[in-house]
């Protein structure tokens, strides 16, 4: 093997080592920041929490306003006139004929093929 190919083989693994330290910082500082801000919108999200929740208790234990007086209105007519004024139609129904499908297919039936035995 000839000098100059393994020193290009030596620099090429040594890049390849570099880009790869490279890589690995890379990733684990990112990881690092999503965690940061998972923290964050996480500590934000109770917060919010937290306070809808004291909100909700404080409407529970407020006293809700007097309901609005019921408003007089007529009587509703009884049933019985009201199904005189109004019949029903009469409905009639009519089954339809059967469908009948025959498939004839080859063989079929008792001719086995032979004479008159």
């Amino acid at each position: 093997m000839n000098k100059a190919h393994v020193t290009l083989g030596a620099l090429l693994f040594g890049a390849a080592a570099v880009l790869g330290a490279v890589a690995i910082t890379h990733t684990t500082s990112l990881g690092r920041a999503a965690r940061h801000t998972n923290d964050v919108t996480v500590a934000a999200r109770t917060r919010q929490l937290t306070a809808f929740a004291a909100k909700l208790q404080k409407e529970l234990k407020a006293k809700p306003p007097p309901l609005p007086l019921v408003p007089k209105v007529a009587p509703a007519p009884t049933p019985a006139v009201a199904a005189a004024a109004v019949q029903a139609p009469r409905i009639v129904y009519h089954q339809p004929p059967p469908v009948v499908i025959v498939k004839h297919r080859h063989g079929d039936g008792s001719d086995d093929g032979g004479g008159d035995d």
